[in-house]
């Protein structure tokens, strides 16, 4: 409902006058010619439907009730300072007045019921309070990066972050009730706001209530049988001359002022609290007097919720307090000033002193300190949040297991490798196994992404221990970048990387000279090695292209795998390590490992003499998966247990013989090809045999 007045509330956004808008109610409407009003009435019949406030609410900003249409955003034409403010954010005046106006029209003396519909004037429940925005608190206003308006939250604009607060005077009373004086506890002139406090199940109400005393200068006093708590403002409600004091005997001369030494004034105050409104990190404010000399700091801790310029706030009124308080005065007062307690502030001759003793007897005896009104006046502080990053998207990650031959001779035989990528990455990623679907353990952490992407061109086979320069593998990456190196850089060890599958078992691994960036995240990669550390003997045909590509640097870490648990399928978690192996994003996978690392190189040079119906001998040269680049030696190393191979005759796919020989020769006499049935064009496949493994790659010849 609109009222057909352009006068506006003060204490309301868009709406009349309260007698305006009980006048427009209840009462017929005319309408204004020229300014002249209609004697004949309108169809509005009076009190025929509620008023509802499609907005109220004022800015957080010290007066912001004398405006509340004001705010600040310099894209709005409503962008002002209320009128006489002086532009502190002040987020009680705002609570205290959506408080105000929910007592005002939830009373019905201000509210009257209508005659017409079941409700009263005002539909309370369906009136909207201003601002609420849809961007997360505290992300936003703390994400600068993000958003440029975050300047204007600490201006008063949102109730964002706001609308949780709770009165101090509501908490103060709580902590009053539940330690059972509740009814006789005064917290009417108890202003502020608490952001959040934290209360252990032990504490008394003493100390429940002492961190918000002193946190908002909060003064208690029994008075008449009451708890009264006040806020401190240092302002007299007494003054006395000094021939109006009392003469005594324990005062010489009716006031006797003390200093204390300079070693006992603090100069240097450190607070320690919670930050409300970024990440709840725990924070600390000090302040120092500029001719402070002392190292010496007096520390306190609370566990409020405060924002940072509270927080330097609450130092430097403590420091003042500290600072003023070395002034102290003992004296005596007739009893006519009975009304006086502890807490109270009185003038003597122009300097205000705060009572904290006072014993009654023919006069009464006061031990007071001198405060300062100014410590308690709000400071002149630019508000502002903690830069907050822009909040990463959790992602889940995406793991590839390697089971690798060894590469270098220092890693473990038959543990696998393991490669993960996440946008973003999330710090550090966890590895986590176990033998069944529960009592995961952590296996391996990792703290850098692996360089891994998809190739978009496919690789034919190539011999191996010759530079290739066929056609260049392009590659697309994830993330990460390569490099191009020299070819010495390559033969010592250099752009190792692995092509597969994505299976544990199905990796070439290979290397490169050149990586040349041909679009974003792509590279071409030329002048190979290929079939390195044995993966010759399982180079297929063609890599298509979508194979996978890593590359095999310190990134692609193995994971713990015990020589028992070769071969036998056990369950794996990969996840961000702070959440755990049981969270939701958790990529999970079952797999067994052959631990290809003990796996026999296939052997070379295999060759054949004779043909079918006479003795046909076969030779090869045995290959070594440790130590085999050493020059120094005659011969290379074994690297099994005994020697020993493998040498099968098949007939097509068809096994026609299988012996195990101990050196690198095998005759196939004619009497064996009779017994065996071998017809032209059989074939000679030998692979090396180990112990722990079993036979490796087979190479294979035909015999016509």
């Amino acid at each position: 409902a609109t009222p057909d007045t352009t006068s506006r509330a003060p204490g309301l956004k868009g709406i009349s006058l309260y007698k305006d808008i009980a006048g427009w109610w209840g009462h017929s409407h005319h309408n204004r010619i020229n300014g002249v009003r209609i004697s004949a009435s309108t169809e509005w019949n009076p009190a025929s439907k509620p008023i509802r406030f499609t907005e109220y609410g004022c800015a957080a900003l010290d007066k912001g009730t004398n405006e509340p249409n004001k705010f600040i955003d310099a894209k709005s034409s409503e962008s002002a300072l209320p009128r006489a403010s002086n532009g502190r954010r002040d987020d009680f005046i705002q609570l205290q007045y959506l408080h105000a106006m929910h007592e005002f029209w939830s009373d019905g003396a201000n509210n009257p019921t209508s005659t017409t519909y079941s409700g009263r004037m005002v539909d309370l429940a369906h009136s909207h309070v201003w601002a609420w925005d849809a961007r997360p608190f505290p992300e936003f206003p703390g994400n600068d990066s993000v958003w440029g308006d975050s300047d204007n939250y600490f201006y008063g604009h949102w109730l964002n972050g706001r609308s949780s607060a709770q009165p101090l005077a509501a908490v103060v009373a709580d902590i009053c009730r539940e330690a059972g004086v509740g009814d006789s506890v005064d917290v009417s002139k108890t202003y502020g706001v608490v952001r959040g406090y934290l209360l252990s199940d032990s504490s008394s109400a003493r100390s429940s209530l002492q961190p918000l005393m002193t946190s908002f200068a909060v003064e208690a006093r029994e008075r008449e049988g009451s708890l009264r708590f006040t806020i401190r403002d240092g302002v007299a409600t007494a003054s006395f001359p000094k021939d109006r004091l009392a003469m005594v005997r324990e005062v010489d001369g009716g006031l006797e002022t003390v200093r204390s030494s300079q070693a006992d004034v603090t100069g240097r105050v450190r607070l320690t609290y919670v930050e409300a409104e970024s990440d709840f990190a725990v924070r600390t404010a000090e302040a120092i007097f500029p001719d402070e000399t002392s190292i010496a700091v007096t520390q306190s801790e609370v566990m409020l919720q405060l924002t940072n310029a509270e927080a330097r706030s609450v130092v430097e009124r403590w420091l003042v307090e500290a600072r003023s308080a070395r002034d102290g005065a003992r004296f005596a007062l007739p009893k006519s000033a009975l009304n006086l307690g502890a807490g109270d502030v009185v003038d003597l001759d122009g300097t205000t002193y705060r009572i904290d003793r006072l014993e009654l007897g023919d006069a009464l005896l006061i031990d007071a300190v001198r405060t300062e009104p100014g410590a308690y006046l709000p400071a002149d502080d630019i508000e502002s949040s903690t830069s907050r990053p822009s909040p990463a998207v959790v992602m889940p990650i995406f793991p590839m297991f390697l089971d690798l031959p060894l590469l270098t001779g220092s890693e473990d035989p038959q543990s696998p490798h393991v490669a993960a990528v996440a946008s973003p990455w999330p710090g550090t990623v966890g590895v986590w196994s176990s033998a069944s679907d529960s009592g995961f353990s952590l296996n391996r952490q990792m703290d850098v992404p692996a360089i891994l992407g998809v190739t978009q061109t496919a690789m034919q086979a190539a011999a191996c221990g010759l530079w290739e320069a066929g056609p260049a593998l392009r590659v697309r990456l994830s993330a990460g970048q390569l490099s191009s190196v020299s070819e010495d850089d390559v033969l010592n060890g250099a752009n190792a990387a692995a092509i597969g599958d994505g299976t544990p078992e199905n990796w070439e691994v290979f290397q490169f000279v050149r990586a040349t960036l041909v679009a974003p995240q792509t590279y071409d990669l030329s002048i190979r090695l290929r079939g390195q550390a044995g993966t010759d003997g399982v180079m297929p045909a063609e890599w298509p292209s979508g194979s996978y590509f890593v590359l095999l640097d310190r990134a692609v870490p193995q994971i713990e795998l015990a020589a028992t648990a070769r071969g036998l399928e056990r369950n794996y978690r990969v996840g961000q390590i702070d959440r755990g192996y049981s969270d939701p994003r958790v990529v999970s996978a079952t797999l067994a490992f052959d631990g290809v690392g003990l796996r026999p190189y296939s052997v070379s040079h295999l060759a054949v003499s004779g043909r079918l119906g006479t003795t046909i001998a076969a030779s090869w040269i045995r290959r070594t998966r440790i130590d085999g680049d050493s020059w120094q030696g005659i011969e290379v190393p074994l690297g099994e247990d005994a020697e020993l191979y493998e040498v099968r005759v098949l007939q097509g796919t068809t096994v026609l013989r299988q012996e195990y020989v101990a050196s690198p020769a095998w005759a196939y006499t004619p009497i064996m090809q009779d017994n065996d049935g071998a017809a032209t064009g059989f074939s000679i496949a030998v692979a090396q045999v180990s112990s722990r493994f079993g036979p490796g790659p087979y190479i294979t010849t035909t015999v016509f």
